[in-house]
């Protein structure tokens, strides 16, 4: 399998490569009347395939911290939520062995 993919990571490096070689003559980028730079073609495609690829990873790297923090409130309610249930059980007088989540065989019978 790493066989092809190196296979195919291979064709599309020389495909982008001959169509750099093509796309080689200078063009003229301007900016709003005010600036203009002169490059190759395939330096201003390559520029603005490298602001768009930034642009997705900045709106990837919003959402996954907007996600994390939601999973970070989630998880101090639920943490809140378990200490009052366990406040609970044993404000009325149940022993801590004898609370839901513990084995059969470490509870406290009748004092034996």
């Amino acid at each position: 399998m790493a066989f092809v993919r190196w296979i195919v990571v291979a064709v599309v490096f020389v495909a982008l490569l001959y169509l750099s070689l093509q796309n080689s003559e200078r063009t003229t980028l301007r900016f709003f009347h005010v600036a203009q730079w002169d490059a190759p073609l395939v330096v201003i495609v390559f520029i603005a395939f490298a602001c768009g690829v930034a642009a997705g990873l900045l709106a990837g790297a919003i959402r996954a911290a907007r996600l994390k923090r939601q999973v970070h409130r989630l998880r101090r309610e639920q943490h809140g939520a378990e200490r009052t249930a366990a406040s609970a059980a044993t404000s009325d007088g149940a022993l801590p062995a004898t609370r839901a989540g513990y084995p059969h065989a470490d509870r406290v019978i009748d004092g034996l």
